[in-house]
């Protein structure tokens, strides 16, 4: 068989509900649009963890956090783990990535350390400051005769900012990138993996002023919340009220208006299209170069944005829908199916062992995931993958000592803190918003027992199936 090549585009904390085919009329996505109107949109995918590196970790590996032992931001991927980068270079692929890929601490000027990755170029730009000579971003700007520091000037207030103009931005950058390695692909004649890893739409709030004016405020959504829900829920999630990340100093969310939480979210709005535009230039080079229809195209994030919902903003030890539900967009003309819509749950974890099935490879055996090649592939197989998912929060953000587990099945949702007594646990046939805390509630009991049950089991299954038992004694 002729190998699929992979263009992995994977944004940085963008939330399930910033599609507008997919249910948001506010916002304009018109690329992504495409990509969900020709091929696979799952509706209901999930990150194995709230924030970036262990997520990551796992998507990467197809491995639980707990797993790969690359449970927290600021850890580093051990050496031993196999990304699947590697595994398609070890197969013959040609793999690149531009931006970030956050395997490893970057903090206080130290440059990420790689492990035997696979990617044979990479374009390494963590995030857009330039905190680093290795920035390539800060490079690439360099080289066009301007600074970051001359570009980010623009005015700020409520916590939005006028951004990079769009000739400039990381986002743009990154597409110039995967652009570059598609042209040049045909010449080298291998099969190839490139992954675009933009740092937009993380905070801050700062997309390009153009698209900035694209969104009033007044025409955006409030945050959910109802006056006092908080108070059966984690302490964490009161901290985190009071200074966004528990870090005092920085976003006093409580303080927040309901007006500025609009224009908070417009700006959000902003970025997801900035991106959603890269994202056509980068299919439009595939179109042109003739490779569209060998390759398979993912569009997803690493995790959510709370965006003022329930209270609360960024990310942290939360495990409610605007955390972890992702989008998850996959196209492969005349391969996969089109314009379908997909209900099944998967987890991110699951990626992996997918595309290596869809390249014609070997799902190697310390892979945790569960392939769903086959809803792709067969528009008449049975809607339907995992009964549940399962999500973690080991102390993963320098923030918080939380140490969080969550499953969420069609009907429920439980989360455990564990060591302190609280959690959560919500009935989402009658509170599909996550409002009302049931974990203390007498009549809950039983089912609640029943989830925990069911985490506890998903939670020991996370054990790492390596080494390989080599004998019966």
């Amino acid at each position: 068989m002729m190998r699929p090549n992979i263009l992995w585009i994977c944004t940085d904390q963008q939330r399930f509900d910033t599609v507008s085919s997919l249910g948001n009329l506010r916002i304009n996505t018109p690329h992504v649009d495409q990509l969900v109107e020709q091929g696979v949109a799952f509706t209901q995918a999930y990150c194995q963890s709230p924030v970036c590196t262990p997520s990551r970790a796992s998507f990467l590996t197809g491995r639980y956090p707990q797993t790969t032992r690359c449970r927290q931001n600021g850890q580093k991927m051990p050496d031993n783990e196999r990304l699947l980068p590697r595994m398609l270079a070890d197969a013959g692929y040609r793999c690149g990535l531009s931006g970030k890929l956050h395997l490893a601490s970057c903090a206080n000027g130290r440059v990420e350390e790689r492990i035997d990755d696979g990617y044979e170029v990479f374009h390494w730009s963590h995030h857009p400051q330039p905190d680093w000579p290795e920035n390539a971003y800060t490079q690439w700007l360099t080289s066009k005769g301007v600074t970051w520091e001359e570009l980010y000037q623009g005015p700020e207030k409520d916590y939005v900012k006028h951004g990079i103009p769009t000739e400039y931005h990381q986002t743009t950058w990154c597409a110039e990138k995967a652009i570059e390695f598609i042209n040049e692909a045909p010449a080298d004649g291998r099969p190839w993996l490139f992954s675009v890893n933009m740092f937009a739409p993380h905070h801050p709030f700062d997309p390009s002023p153009e698209y900035l004016a694209r969104y009033r405020p007044e025409d955006m959504p409030v945050p959910k919340w109802r006056d006092g829900e908080l108070e059966s829920k984690s302490n964490f999630q009161r901290l985190d009220h009071e200074w966004a990340h528990n870090s005092p100093g920085g976003m006093r969310v409580s303080d927040i208006t309901p007006q500025q939480s609009q224009a908070i979210t417009a700006a959000y709005y902003a970025m997801c299209e900035q991106i959603d535009d890269q994202v056509g230039r980068m299919l439009a080079a595939l179109d042109a170069s003739g490779q569209r229809e060998n390759t398979i195209v993912i569009f997803m994030s690493d995790h959510g944005e709370m965006l003022g919902d329930h209270g609360l903003y960024l990310k942290g030890p939360h495990f409610y829908d605007e955390a972890i539900h992702v989008p998850l967009v996959m196209s492969l003309p005349g391969t996969f199916a089109g314009g379908l819509r997909r209900s099944a749950f998967v987890e991110l974890t699951d990626l992996c062992p997918t595309l290596l099935e869809c390249c014609g490879l070997r799902v190697e055996p310390q892979i945790q995931g569960e392939s769903f090649r086959k809803l792709l592939v067969d528009p008449l197989a049975p809607d339907e993958h995992r009964a549940d998912v399962y999500c973690e929060y080991t102390n993963s953000w320098t923030h918080h000592r939380s140490y969080g587990s969550m499953l969420r099945t069609r009907d429920f949702k439980l989360v455990v803190y564990h060591g302190t007594g609280e959690g959560e646990l919500y009935d989402l046939r009658e509170d599909p918003d996550e409002f009302e805390n049931l974990w203390s509630n007498p009549a809950t009991q039983a089912v609640k027992l029943q989830l925990m049950q069911r985490l506890f089991d998903r939670s020991f299954f996370t054990l790492d199936p390596m080494p390989p038992r080599l004998g019966p004694f």
